[in-house]
């Protein structure tokens, strides 16, 4: 079957409540995205990607580029492999004790405006038909990834670090976890 590689995007330069809301790199996050790159170009020939896709936050965009550059491709947008959504009533600053109470409990626990156990599996059925792709998302959209695959319900399934990178196999109908990426020694929040 087609690999897919789910990628976490680098360092952010900044966290969340900092001045910015949409941070890119800092220079570890820059190395990071290089290392990934590196690491994707080095995959034997039938196993490398050949698209790359990313979440629209600068983040993933920045972390995605140099592999785009590499392979002489367009990143590809797409908001489906994005950040998990804040219900809109939660001001900025509430977000991380929220996203605390949601990582204690199951998808269909978490509380806010939508049904975050149908958000799980729409990234699910967006990259089953993303074979041979190098897609760069997030710490929430990898676990509802991964925990959807092993039939976990839980929301924090593992740690993925930095630009670490799980591997995935679809032929378009299934979607067959591999590998989880490195995980990190410490949490997102």
């Amino acid at each position: 079957m087609p690999r897919l590689y789910l990628i976490r995007h680098g360092k952010p330069a900044s966290t969340w409540g900092g001045a910015d809301e949409d941070p890119g790199l800092d220079e570890t996050g820059r190395a990071q995205a290089e290392a990934a790159r590196d690491w994707l170009l080095s995959r034997p020939e039938g196993e490398r990607p050949e698209r790359v896709v990313s979440s629209p936050l600068q983040r993933c965009r920045e972390t995605a580029e140099p592999t785009a550059r590499a392979l002489g491709v367009e990143i590809e947008i797409d908001p489906v492999v994005g950040e998990i959504p804040t219900p809109q009533a939660l001001h900025p600053s509430e977000r991380p004790s929220w996203l605390r109470q949601a990582f204690a409990g199951t998808w269909r626990q978490i509380q806010g405006d939508l049904d975050y156990d149908a958000w799980r599996r729409e990234i699910v059925a967006s990259l089953r038909a993303r074979g041979d792709t190098a897609v760069f998302s997030h710490y929430v959209a990898i676990n509802a990834v991964v925990s959807h695959l092993l039939g976990d319900d839980r929301v924090l399934h593992f740690r993925p670090d930095h630009a670490s990178i799980t591997v995935l196999e679809t032929d378009g109908a299934e979607l067959v976890l591999v590998e989880k990426g490195r995980e990190a020694a410490t949490g997102v929040l």
